[in-house]
């Protein structure tokens, strides 16, 4: 059985992104250092050719994603099928008024914001940080590479939908 084959077939059915553990447990490869080097050699693999996708890792794991100039093209087949609508609220909510405290989100949001906020954070879309009682939060440059854009560019096409 090719062992980077079932890599990539497991990560390609996945809905989340996978830790090496996780990994690990499917390819049937014991120590981490193999499975990360698996995980490498796919991720050149991928860099190298002339395929649609790449193989990020995530502060939750490693999962296939659409290479940036894909994204336009194809984004309305899937748009963001990985973020509730909440989530992307909340996205919106810290593109526009970033660095914005977790208490503003929390008063346009509700009690969700913070499970929506975890989860961002999760994804590696956004960070926060201690900020008095609350915390500050804003996007990362992870946030730039999901989208396929710049926060200016995003920035902007966000407000004129909230027009």
């Amino acid at each position: 059985m090719n062992k980077k084959a079932l890599l990539e077939s497991a990560l390609f059915v996945s809905d989340k992104p996978l830790s090496l553990q996780r990994l690990s447990n499917i390819v049937g490869i014991g120590p981490a250092d193999e499975i990360k080097e698996l995980v490498e050699e796919l991720q050149q693999d991928l860099k190298n050719s002339d395929r649609g996708i790449d193989l990020i890792e995530t502060p939750e794991g490693y999962e296939l994603r659409v290479k940036a100039e894909y994204r336009d093209r194809i984004a309305k087949l899937a748009p963001f099928s990985d973020l509730s609508d909440g989530m992307m609220r909340t996205l919106a909510i810290v593109a526009v008024k970033q660095p914005v405290k977790q208490s503003i989100i929390v008063r346009y949001q509700g009690n969700k914001a913070y499970g929506y906020i975890d989860e961002l954070e999760k994804k590696g879309l956004v960070k926060t940080e201690k900020y008095s009682r609350t915390k500050l939060v804003s996007t990362t440059p992870d946030f730039e590479k999901y989208f396929g854009k710049n926060s200016v560019e995003i920035k902007s096409m966000l407000k004129e939908e909230i027009k």
